[in-house]
């Protein structure tokens, strides 16, 4: 298939499974003979095939998964699953491959994969996070407190798939069914005892986590984003609801700062527990942020029976400290002792954790400070210029840019937040895809200027020149917020994966400027 298949972390001894039972388990109709054939692995790209694997053939934008069948062959898979039409282009284009036909090949995927992957059988504690900003920061902080606890830890996210201290770049947020239950596989074979996983809206509606119960489920919170996905925030929020339901998940735990988690406890299926970090709603957790500071965030919490903990995540703003909290009360409904957890955090001096490209500090103790943050959405905006302003005596400069061909009702609400919330404000391209930079450019400057049409602003296009240009504008006491690329090492345009690293290059600025060594 087109492109270049994800890096996937797949079981190192697979148990071989008799494709005939795999028919039988599923009642898929056979076309070709199955006798003596086993299945090691499942694949969705006809690249990524290894021998032994069932290959699936969906359809895709241009064309369908059944028309790379020959490749899959000749890669070593042993057959094919797909539907009625890819049935018949399978049987052209690799004649010598049984065929196993299903109504709908990527609805079948997870349960399939999770048929040959045995996951019904792995041991591990399973967390999923959801929502609209800090699913990866959970996700890693719930790693991170694991590890403490000295818990084998994985997980899977936006930035990478991680298992133990072996990692490997993420492609999608949340994986392809194929490649999570190959996943999970892998971390059994390891002895991981607890997975941290991101699941996004798309992940959700697309048939990704198929085949899989979660233990427990945890919600952040919900704003404007993926509403190109989406027709409206009602429908982006029934996608996320799904996690919320038995078939997804046994447990829940749900952020009710706003009204759509306090929707999302109404209509949950499952048993939940609330946590807030409001004074004002009712909730069975309470966080209350303690001292911010350009490093570390510290907080409490408090649940029923007196149940209280106090320590510090070392990451900025109240919502860091809030998705920690959420990590600590997932962990507990998981069946951790509070106890347990508060005395290991004590030891460590506070909670152990990084997180690639989230609000990650760059600069070192002298000249401004530097962030790079993965956000790109209007909420991520407001929260994580509002932490940096709080400890910043000076200046405080924004730079960013926004998605090509991805949701564009978002821009001019990016731009006014970034003018309201910083001094200057420093728009440049990032990802334009297949649209045209300038316009995605005016379009942020448009909102920023008509919410303040006094703010400085500088359009730089070139991402390695925006940020020598925010860099000159900043000195002692000034803090520079560069949203967007995070974690990322690539900038795309026109198809092309251009390589770039946000904090490579602001590190290397900062050298040039003789702000780092």
């Amino acid at each position: 298939m087109t492109g270049s298949p994800p890096t996937a972390l797949r079981p190192q001894h697979p148990n071989p499974r008799p494709l005939r039972g795999l028919a039988a388990e599923f009642g898929l109709e056979v076309r070709g003979d199955l006798d003596g054939l086993d299945v090691t692995g499942v694949s969705l790209s006809s690249r990524a095939v290894q021998a032994g694997d069932l290959y699936v053939g969906v359809p895709g934008r241009n064309a369908h998964g059944a028309d790379f069948a020959a490749e899959a062959a000749a890669r070593g898979a042993v057959a094919i699953l797909t539907d009625v039409d890819g049935a018949e282009l399978a049987a052209q284009n690799a004649p010598e491959l049984p065929v196993l036909v299903t109504a709908d090949a990527r609805a079948a995927l997870g349960q399939v994969a999770a048929w040959i992957h045995r996951s019904d059988e792995n041991p591990a504690t399973l967390f999923g996070v959801t929502g609209t900003n800090g699913k990866t920061s959970v996700v890693y902080l719930l790693y991170g407190i694991l590890r403490q606890l000295g818990v084998v830890a994985g997980l899977t996210s936006t930035a990478e798939r991680r298992i133990g201290d072996e990692a490997v770049t993420s492609s999608l947020t949340t994986p392809e069914a194929s490649e999570l239950h190959a996943l999970l596989a892998r971390m059994r074979e390891v002895d991981v005892r607890a997975v941290g996983v991101e699941i996004s809206a798309q992940a959700l509606s697309r048939h990704r986590v198929d085949g899989l119960v979660f233990d427990v489920a945890g919600f952040t919170n919900l704003s404007h984003d993926h509403l190109d996905d989406y027709a409206s925030m009602d429908e982006y929020f029934e996608a996320k609801r799904e996690l919320f339901q038995p078939e997804r998940a046994r447990r829940g735990v749900v952020t009710v700062d706003s009204e759509w988690g306090r929707r999302l406890v109404a209509e949950s299926r499952i048993p939940v527990t609330t946590l807030t970090t409001r004074d004002d709603v009712a909730a069975d957790w309470r966080m209350t942020l303690g001292e911010e500071l350009a490093s570390s965030t510290t907080f409490a919490l408090e649940g029923p029976d007196g149940r209280r903990l106090e320590t510090s995540v070392p990451l900025v703003g109240w919502y860091m400290a809030a998705n920690a909290a959420l990590a600590i009360v997932m962990l507990v409904e998981a069946g951790y002792d509070l106890e347990l957890i508060a005395a290991a955090l004590e030891r460590d001096g506070g909670i152990d954790a990084y997180i690639p490209g989230r609000a990650e500090r760059i600069s070192g103790e002298r000249g401004p400070l530097v962030y790079i943050d993965y956000g790109h959405s209007p909420d991520a905006f407001l929260q994580t210029l509002g932490a940096i302003r709080r400890f910043t005596p000076g200046r405080l400069i924004m730079l960013f840019g926004a998605d090509g061909d991805r949701d564009t009702t978002k821009r001019a609400e990016m731009g006014a937040i970034a003018a309201r919330g910083s001094d200057v404000v420093v728009v440049t391209d990032f990802h334009p895809r297949w649209e045209d930079p300038a316009a995605i450019r005016a379009a942020l400057i448009e909102g920023a200027r008509a919410a303040v049409p006094e703010r400085e602003i500088h359009e730089v296009a070139d991402p390695r020149a925006a940020f020598r240009t925010a860099l000159s504008l900043a000195g002692e006491g000034d803090a520079i917020l560069y949203a967007g690329p995070g974690h990322e090492d690539y900038h795309e345009v026109k198809g092309e994966k251009i390589p770039y690293s946000a904090r490579d290059d602001a590190r290397e600025a900062l050298r040039e400027a003789g702000w780092l060594r």
